[in-house]
């Protein structure tokens, strides 16, 4: 039973890392490994995809080249 609610919370976490910044996310995803550790179950690095980082700035083909505003 403390198997499936420590899994249950690595679930959690790792779902809220899905929308948080890259580093809360981080700490989110270390923090779903220790609840991860205590369930028994041990999800590899390899099974895990990361996820991708967020545009801050429009792709640079979008910048005018003659330096008009």
């Amino acid at each position: 039973m403390e198997q499936e609610f420590y899994r249950g919370l690595a679930q959690r976490v790792r779902d809220l890392a899905g929308k948080a910044d890259p580093f809360t996310r981080r700490r989110l995803l270390d923090l779903a490994k220790r609840y991860d550790a205590r369930s028994g179950t041990s999800r590899s690095g390899a099974a895990e995809r990361p996820l991708p980082v967020p545009r801050n700035t429009p792709p640079a083909s979008s910048f005018s080249e003659s330096g008009e505003a």
